[in-house]
């Protein structure tokens, strides 16, 4: 069951990133911010390579990694327009919904299905989530779904979940084609290097920002690490559907962060999604 606890810890960091984000963006140019979180996660990324070492990189590796690259830098270009274009409230429920477009992708791209109690479990995650990520008194419950008639934001988000859906099935055959640490390297190192362009369009004027903020930014490099790479490790270990919904409950984390350290409201009115969710997670377990 050590999948589990790789694919909490993910959720774990996958939170922390999130309220570290919200802060750095009071000061922080948001395609800078982008940037250097994959920029950034790359050192500890390769100190963490050279203890594990380079593996046998298998046949169908390099075209994996410039599909899955390509795809993974458009997701990064949507989402800062998401969050541009939108309020959270409108844009995040949207991401809910990445465990239920891979109950799609998985089966075909790598045969995996999920058994009757593991598939209630992701529905009931996604459920759980959804509820948790909107503000239920003021927009209600279909907000996310009416914006999408009329916003750009929850249409770029939504995009990226189905992306997402397919990159994560992309990361398990690549990570079979090498190895998890390696995969990760990889596939970072192209991000980086790809997204670099847009950056340098978009806020060249803004670089100054990471010698001001680099411990900042450092810290998120850092947290981006260890996210990525337990996230690896555990798809490695179980189906990808399993690990991405156990991701998903750093919705409940990122909730009661907000609550601790930017004193929002309704912590009372959400814990029906948490009961929902952990619920899920028992069902995924059980399966």
């Amino acid at each position: 069951m050590i999948w589990l606890v790789f694919a909490l810890l993910v959720a774990l960091f996958r939170s922390l990133k999130d309220v570290l984000s919200k802060f750095g963006l009071r000061n922080i140019n948001e395609y800078i911010l982008a940037w250097t979180g994959a920029a950034l996660a790359l050192p500890f990324l390769y100190i963490l390579l050279y203890f594990v070492g380079i593996p046998e990189i298998k046949s169908g590796f390099w075209l994996i990694l410039l599909i899955g690259g390509l795809l993974n830098t458009v997701t990064t270009l949507l989402y800062i327009k998401a969050l541009k274009h939108s309020d959270l409230s409108v844009t995040v429920p949207m991401l809910t919904f990445t465990p239920l477009f891979i109950l799609i992708t998985s089966p075909l791209i790598l045969g995996e299905f999920p058994t009757i109690y593991g598939l209630i479990g992701i529905l009931l995650i996604v459920i759980g989530a959804y509820t948790l990520n909107i503000k239920q008194k003021k927009e209600g419950y279909l907000a996310p779904f009416k914006a999408l008639l009329k916003e750009k934001g929850p249409r770029y988000m939504l995009i990226v979940a189905f992306i997402w859906s397919i990159t994560s099935n992309l990361d398990k055959l690549g990570l079979q084609h090498s190895s998890p640490i390696f995969w990760v390297v990889a596939m970072y190192s192209f991000v980086a290097m790809a997204f670099l362009p847009i950056v340098l369009y978009k806020a060249r004027s803004k670089f100054k920002q990471i010698a001001k903020h680099w411990k900042f930014l450092g810290g998120i490099g850092a947290i981006t690490a260890a996210s990525v790479s337990f996230q690896m490790m555990a798809i490695n270990l179980t189906l990808v559907a399993y690990v991405i919904a156990i991701k998903r409950t750093s919705t409940i984390m990122s909730s009661l962060f907000g609550f601790w350290l930017f004193k929002e409201k309704g912590i009372k009115e959400r814990l029906a999604g948490v009961i929902i969710m952990v619920l899920g997670v028992i069902l995924i377990v059980l399966a």
